[in-house]
């Protein structure tokens, strides 16, 4: 049985106990749930957590309440929000990511609703924020950590006035833009994370503040237009936000063509993932084959 698993089922038993104790507890049939002062039709069902709920399937325990703490009333608005924030969990940014989301996304059958600690939110903020910015992506406000409670009655994964914004032991630093280079899960992440996407040679790139400019030749291929016009393709520049010191072995060797991909942010052409352009690779060719009928989570509706 994993920690996360065990945890989890300590919480239960004592959040349990705490439950039955308390004479103005009623009974779960009977509760009328309002989270945020929101009064819903029905009250909240204990259901099941189904397998491609793939952001919370594996966190410990098999059954959630619907609806749940953001507020979605239906299991496919559940799955349609959850699944962006899957390749979040996949960087390993800090180590209760996944607990802190699904404790909201899919919270754990109880007589009442716990929500996570503020400082289990602040310190997944912290260690994630980076990332997220990488790829142009704010902290949203659904996940302002003010609304969260503060006390013993939350959910937490690790002691307060801790700072572990650092990664796990054996996980590169590297740019997250550059990592994984031949891993179709995560090119598929990065091209649903990227608003177009194009082959091309790069010609040059610079130090510009605390980003790297990527100069890139003329000539290129595009294969995922978005909002990107013709006459911004010839002398498109992106840059890797926050990449100036970190690694990105894509960068060292430009004599290769890459899959790069990116999204406009404000003004500035951020770059999202770039991967070496290799047919002799099964994991390139596998990628290329699947981007035509992938189906992309739609990062517009979470991440505002």
């Amino acid at each position: 049985m994993s920690a996360t698993s065990q945890w989890f089922r300590r919480m239960i038993r004592l959040a349990a106990a705490v439950a039955l104790a308390s004479a103005a507890c009623a009974a779960y049939d009977d509760l009328v749930w309002k989270p945020d002062g929101r009064i819903y039709d029905k009250p909240p069902q204990c259901v099941d957590i189904p397998d491609d709920l793939r952001l919370c399937y594996n966190v410990g325990y098999s059954q959630m309440l619907l609806p749940n703490l953001l507020e979605h009333e239906t299991m496919a608005e559940v799955k349609q929000q959850a699944s962006s924030w899957v390749p979040l969990v996949h960087k390993n940014c800090h180590s209760s990511t996944q607990v802190f989301l699904c404790a909201l996304f899919a919270p754990v059958c109880l007589d009442r609703s716990i929500y996570p600690c503020r400082w289990l939110c602040e310190a997944v903020r912290d260690g994630c924020t980076p990332i997220m910015e990488a790829f142009g992506f704010p902290w949203p406000e659904m996940l302002n950590c003010s609304k969260f409670p503060e006390g013993d009655m939350c959910i937490s994964m690790t002691q307060p006035n801790t700072t572990e914004t650092t990664r796990p032991t054996g996980v590169s630093d590297i740019c997250p833009p550059c990592d994984n280079e031949m891993k179709t899960d995560t090119m598929l992440e990065h091209m649903c994370a990227s608003e177009f996407a194009f082959k091309s040679k790069i010609k040059e790139v610079k130090r510009e503040n605390n980003d790297r400019k990527v100069i890139l030749q003329k000539k290129k291929k595009l294969l995922k237009a978005g909002s990107l016009k013709k006459k911004d393709l010839k002398n498109l520049v992106v840059y890797l936000k926050n990449g100036a010191d970190c690694p990105c072995q894509q960068l060292d060797n430009l004599g290769h063509h890459y899959l790069i991909m990116g999204r406009k942010v404000d003004k500035q052409y951020l770059l999202t993932g770039i991967h070496k352009w290799d047919k002799s690779s099964k994991e390139f060719k596998k990628t290329m084959k699947k981007l035509k009928t992938h189906k992309c989570p739609a990062f517009e509706h979470v991440f505002k």
